[in-house]
């Protein structure tokens, strides 16, 4: 077989690292697009996601027991 070492990095001329944070209308956006697919589940992690300032990479592989614990402590507060 043939070498990786040709191929450049796959990133090569990209911008990388943090983006912005995305503005409440875009959030909106997204909330009502996966309201319209009927989207539960992503819904729901969405919210957790944007209400609990949590990033994509803390949500990966959330456990349903992970995420009705977050949303009791959000209720009790």
């Amino acid at each position: 077989m043939g070498s990786n070492q040709s191929r450049g990095p796959w990133n090569k001329g990209k911008l990388v690292g943090q983006k912005p944070p995305l503005k409440p209308k875009g959030v909106w956006a997204i909330r009502i697009h996966l309201q319209n697919a009927h989207a539960v589940r992503d819904l729901g992690l969405f919210n957790l996601a944007i209400d609990s300032k949590l990033r994509g990479c803390d949500l990966v592989n959330p456990h349903v027991r992970d995420v009705t614990t977050a949303i009791r402590y959000c209720r009790a507060r």
